[in-house]
């Protein structure tokens, strides 16, 4: 049942970007004034206000709306676990990440982040691991690392992009879920995949999340070596 033979997916995926040289890259979407950011990440401070708009417009990184990536109306007509197949299978081997979720869990999360929409998480690479400063505001969610984001603000280029998709999480209890890798020298696919879920799994697992409220509310008391514990990384 994974190659479903429906002209459901409309066939063009949207180019990625090559990594920007240190001095490129223009404004990027940013999160809305109400969050708290830490302000000197490398000590959890008090936060930081000013930002722009975030996920109003996504310039320059438009998110593609549903319609454009799959027949919304036939898609209507597929069974939840056929509507995620074809979505599955639609994104292997063309750069981007299909996921799906629960509308239940979707809901956890949308309102979870509505107050704590930063956090930071490590992703294993290799023989050591960086550190991604992630920002949330449901449907959407920006990662870029987080020394870039130290060193530019909210000028900093976004590495990777989600969208979640509500189009049919009331008649199918089902949310999709695309990432876009928008440097491929930041993230491989792989990481991307892996990136998603463990964000994921920190707003939605309810030991987790109580480090995101703390990083997020209570930043002083914030240590980043309780995530690496929860992550079963070491500490470099």
């Amino acid at each position: 049942m994974r190659r479903l033979p429906l002209r459901l997916l409309r066939s063009a995926a949207s180019p990625r970007r090559p990594a920007p040289s240190r001095g490129g890259g223009g404004p990027v979407p940013t999160p809305s004034p109400n969050p708290a950011a830490p302000a000197q990440l490398s000590r959890w401070e008090p936060p930081r206000r000013g930002y722009s708009r975030f996920a109003s417009g996504f310039t320059p990184l438009q998110p593609k709306p549903l319609g454009s990536i799959l027949d919304v109306e036939r898609a209507s007509g597929l069974s939840p676990e056929h509507l995620v197949a074809a979505w599955d299978d639609y994104h292997l081997g063309r750069g981007h990440i299909g996921a799906s979720m629960s509308a239940k869990l979707y809901h956890l999360m949308e309102q979870r982040s509505a107050t704590c929409r930063h956090f930071v998480i490590p992703l294993w690479k290799g023989t050591g691991y960086t550190t991604m400063f992630m920002q949330v505001q449901m449907p959407h969610m920006i990662f870029t690392g987080l020394e870039d984001y130290k060193a530019r603000g909210t000028q900093a280029s976004p590495y990777y992009t989600i969208t979640h998709y509500t189009e049919f999480a009331e008649t199918k209890d089902t949310v999709l879920i695309r990432g876009d890798v928008v440097f491929t020298s930041k993230l491989t696919d792989s990481e991307a995949k892996r990136l998603l879920e463990t964000a994921h799994s920190f707003y939605l697992n309810d030991v987790r999340y109580r480090l995101v409220e703390r990083f997020n509310k209570e930043p002083h008391e914030f240590e980043f070596k309780d995530v690496l514990q929860v992550l079963e990384m070491p500490t470099m």
